[in-house]
């Protein structure tokens, strides 16, 4: 950024991290001596404070431990309000760094919050402002257990809010009550959004995470020649109508950060592995790739965040760009072809503002100004560039051209599903399902809905095989466009690539999926014989659905049926 230079507006999303997508170098370590001994009356003006916030967080990384031992003399509330901000600052550092370490203590503060009662005193108090502190620190800790798939405890936190919520209201008649019972409706839909259980042999759910583990990704074998470019960056957008949400993430905005972390592991068993150990010369592999949250963002917004990550964008490296919006489709008939005449997705048109009045009408001869279209993403291709879209309109992002010859693949959603599954859009979009739990996305469009933990188990292990096949069926096809190959060496990457074939065939395979338009397609094509449509695929995708026992829901002789 230039320096001097006015910096550009943040979104709206309280989950989107700054601009400059690096970490900044925390300040020197000062001598113990040095550090300040805050006070009560000090305390609380050095939170009233706008400090950068790695600054705040380098302090309380030095002092943490004494301000949970209370040698302060504050109140037990005035504790859990410093701890719970601490754990707001490792949240927003984790945004900042997508390590999931920084989560971990997020979580590690909140729950000593819980488990050592600092906020009891409070509903004691007649000051409902104080409550609210409360309530907006169980809201924030339900996302953090959201991010670390810590379900169990996720719903917990949301019995104890609908009591400490049911409490607030029953106490003080203020005028937020409405939005604090819609909260509570919003993170009871979140977490019921998966479409199928997975029940132990007690019927109590079992809590699947979606992470990228060690064995997730289909290794690449001998031989196979692929490309070594790495996922850096991806932003995540979401500006769907009506879809399920909480704290602005909507359920596929979550779905896809989840698909783009590796499970956490333990660091000494992974090095005790035979073959694990590295050379000392070997670069360390970043753990996650780099995320921007975008909620509803503007056109300009976006447009910021885009250039932000396209400038920081180390070399080697991709750009994913994910976009979950409602479609807006051209108006009228255009006598051209290029990138703005396919329309695109939809931004969030409620904050851009011209001469005082929004503007909404728009002439048909004019572009839809709030639409994201192909030909505004062209610039950035001059890089790497990996993009998903799902969306009603998502085949507009077919008719892109390669304009500087960088590897670029388009993922593109069907655009519309047979009307039995429409019902359930608002649980999330059934694309990014595939691609996130291709699993769960295979047992719903069979019509189940529940599952027993062994079988789930053996369906998983046959879905690997399918995986390491599709990966093979990629590098040895003839025809297919070599930047396909050139994103496989990534294994986020080669996961999505893979659960986006199994997907197509899947939808091509199915008896209520005839029409077109309810299937995937790509920029640039894949071969279909040798991919989505090959004998091979199919007979594996029929025999996971013999083991189901759903192989009635599929055609047995699907080459003929076409």
């Amino acid at each position: 950024m230039v320096r001097g230079a006015r910096q550009p507006q943040q979104p709206r999303s309280r989950l989107a991290p700054r601009l400059t997508g690096t970490v900044e170098k925390p300040p020197r370590k000062r001598r113990s001596r040095d550090l300040p001994q805050y006070g009560q009356k000090q305390w609380q003006s050095y939170f009233g404070r706008t400090f950068d916030v790695y600054t705040k967080l380098w302090k309380f990384q030095q002092q943490h431990r004494q301000v949970l031992d209370n040698r302060y003399g504050l109140k037990r509330w005035q504790i859990g309000e410093i701890a719970s901000k601490i754990g707001q600052l490792y949240y927003h550092y984790y945004l900042r760094t997508s390590e999931t370490s920084y989560l971990n203590e997020a979580f590690s503060f909140y729950s000593a919050i819980r488990q050592r009662s600092y906020y009891s005193q409070v509903n004691k108090e007649d000051r409902p402002e104080l409550v609210v502190k409360k309530l907006r620190y169980y809201a924030r800790f339900i996302v953090v257990c959201l991010l670390l798939n810590k379900m169990d405890v996720v719903k917990d936190l949301v019995k104890e809010l609908s009591d400490e919520i049911e409490d607030y209201t029953h106490r003080f008649n203020t005028e937020d009550q409405v939005e604090w019972n819609l909260v509570l409706q919003e993170v009871a839909a979140f977490i019921e959004a998966d479409p199928v259980m997975v029940l132990n042999d007690d019927n109590t759910i079992v809590i699947t995470s979606n992470r990228l583990a060690e064995t997730g990704a289909p290794l690449l074998e001998q031989g196979m020649i692929v490309g070594q470019l790495s996922l850096a960056d991806a932003l995540i957008i979401g500006n769907c109508n009506n879809q399920v949400k909480f704290s602005e993430l909507t359920v596929d905005m979550f779905r896809m950060l989840q698909a783009l972390e590796r499970e956490p592991m333990n660091l000494a068993s992974q090095m005790n592995k035979p073959g694990m150990q590295e050379s000392a010369d070997k670069p360390t592999r970043r753990e996650n790739p780099h995320k921007y949250l975008l909620y509803k963002p503007t056109f300009s917004q976006l447009y910021t965040f885009l250039a932000a990550s396209f400038k920081e964008l180390p070399a080697n490296s991709v750009l994913l760009i994910y976009l979950s919006a409602t479609g807006v489709f051209p108006t009228g008939r255009s006598d051209s072809e290029g990138p703005y005449d396919f329309g695109g997705v939809l931004t969030n048109s409620n904050r851009d503002i011209i001469n005082g009045d929004a503007i909404h009408k728009r002439n048909q001869s004019h572009k839809e100004m709030h639409c994201l279209h192909p030909g505004d993403l062209y610039p950035f291709t001059r890089k790497p560039l990996f993009i998903i879209v799902d969306s009603s309109n998502s085949v507009a992002y077919k008719n892109f051209t390669n304009l500087f010859g960088q590897p670029l693949v388009c993922l593109l959603s069907p655009t519309a599903y047979p009307k039995a599954l429409q019902d359930q859009s608002q649980r999330g979009s059934l694309f990014t399902l595939f691609l996130n739990n291709p699993l769960m996305a295979f047992l719903f469009v069979s019509g189940l809905s529940s599952m027993r933990r062994g079988l789930w188990e053996k369906c998983q292990e046959y879905l690997r095989k399918i995986n390491r096949d599709i990966a093979q069926l990629l590098t040895h096809s003839r025809s297919i466009d070599q930047a396909f190959l050139q994103f496989f060496g990534d294994e986020f990457l080669r996961l999505l690539l893979t659960r986006f074939i199994f997907c197509s065939a899947t939808m091509r395979m199915h008896k209520i999926f005839r029409e077109t338009r309810n299937y995937p397609e790509s920029y640039p094509q894949l071969p279909r014989d040798e991919t989505v449509e090959n004998p091979h695929l199919q007979k594996h995708i029929l025999e996971l659905a013999s083991i189901l026992d759903v192989r009635n829901v599929f055609f047995e002789n699907t080459i003929d049926d076409y």
